[in-house]
């Protein structure tokens, strides 16, 4: 598959079922981060790959009422980050933007490989650290729920996201955010 045919197939399907996470897939995923560019190289990411069944069902609790689908997946990946570890160059500070490439490098090798990685927003940071350990001073910036796509729709969905599970979410039309030579030059 090449990249454009990862980034079409990408979605963020909460219809999962259980499939097999080894070592070799979390290096291999591990290994399209590390290939990612960064601020002077500085590489700020961190990522722990939670599959384990007794800390997976751990990490569920963090999960807000509305990811209750996530329930089903196979692994999480909790993205980590800090500051300090990259660029701050006056008021711009990169690690987010940096760690933020990187994570899509994982999101896209996983669609590639037939996996679903989806990032949440819908978790308690704190109870993250809690369960895995994490100290204060380590951002924790998103999870991404990994599983194998089924077409049975999951049960704990709300309408909206079956219908977004059923039919890709509309886009903005891409003169609605690029500009042309100038900012509200389109």
């Amino acid at each position: 598959m090449d990249v454009l045919k990862a980034i079409e197939k990408r979605r963020a399907y909460r219809s999962f079922e259980k499939v097999d996470i080894s070592e070799k897939l979390i290096y291999d995923l591990s290994r399209c981060a590390s290939l990612s560019a960064s601020c002077f190289n500085n590489q700020p990411w961190e990522y722990v790959f939670v599959y384990e069944k007794t800390t997976l069902n751990n990490l569920f609790q963090a999960l807000s009422e509305g990811n209750k689908w996530a329930h089903k997946a196979s692994m999480i990946i909790v993205v980590l980050g800090k500051k300090d570890d990259d660029c701050v160059i006056r008021d711009r500070v990169y690690y987010r933007f940096d760690i933020g490439m990187s994570t899509a490098f994982i999101i896209l090798r996983a669609t590639e490989l037939g996996l679903v990685a989806h990032p949440i927003a819908g978790y308690s940071p704190k109870k993250t650290r809690e369960i895995l350990n994490i100290p204060d001073d380590i951002d924790v910036i998103t999870l991404i729920i990994v599983g194998k796509h089924t077409d049975k729709i999951n049960p704990e969905m709300s309408e909206k996201q079956i219908k977004d599970e059923q039919t890709r979410p509309d886009r903005k039309k891409i003169d609605e955010f690029i500009y042309l030579n100038g900012y509200m030059n389109r």
